[in-house]
């Protein structure tokens, strides 16, 4: 099963009960935050996400259902399979970072996500931006290591001469090799921007990546 599949497959319908009122991205911010700060209470979940109480029950019980967090006095915890699926996740997306000066955007709060080997998926970064703009975000800009230089697919093809602020930290930041792509969730606040840069990452991983069942 792919990692794709099996993370939005926790979005699907269930009767009886609710649609669910939570996003895959909650379901990976969850993921991030039991996999960090595990044990954590389902209280200190649901105010991580921003998200209600009652959202974050349902979230938390599906992840128990496909057995990838176990739930104990002490707060939920990543099982094996939890472990499993958040380190493939991590291999895909091995880093994010906050861009602190920027000459790319002109939002003030802006997080880059790296995605491992994917630039062949990338077109001219619309898809991204659409998605990151559905999340909440003001959009995203999608850049490509390629030649061992970042390109901005139809923008630049030198970013390191036209956007030297934003090249110096993300070459800084980020372990970047051939075909690798960065993601810049921007936005007005660190959160808006973080859910817009996953959410324009998470449409690099069609059909690819699998984990175990």
């Amino acid at each position: 099963m792919t990692l794709k599949k099996l993370l939005e497959g926790l979005l699907e319908e269930k009767a009886p009960g609710p649609s669910p009122s939570f996003s895959i991205l909650h379901i990976v911010k969850a993921l991030e935050l039991i996999a960090k700060k595990g044990p954590i209470g389902r209280g200190k979940i649901s105010q991580e996400l921003k998200t209600g109480e009652g959202a974050a029950r349902t979230l938390i019980e599906r992840l128990k259902d496909a057995e990838l967090v176990v739930i104990t006095k002490l707060g939920c915890s990543l099982t094996k399979k939890g472990e499993e699926v958040w380190n493939e996740f991590r291999s895909v997306f091995p880093q994010k970072v906050r861009l602190e000066r920027i000459d790319l955007t002109l939002a003030p709060y802006n997080i880059a996500v790296q995605i491992k080997d994917r630039g062949d998926k990338v077109r001219a970064g619309v898809e991204q931006r659409d998605a990151a703009i559905m999340s909440g975000a003001k959009g995203a800009t999608t850049l490509v290591f390629r030649n061992k230089k970042l390109v901005l697919p139809t923008i630049s093809e030198n970013v390191v001469r036209d956007y030297p602020l934003t090249h110096r930290q993300i070459i800084k930041l980020l372990k970047l090799e051939e075909n690798d792509v960065v993601v810049i969730g921007s936005a007005d606040t660190w959160e808006r921007a973080e859910y817009g840069a996953l959410a324009a990452a998470w449409t690099l991983i069609q059909g690819s990546t699998t984990t175990k069942t």
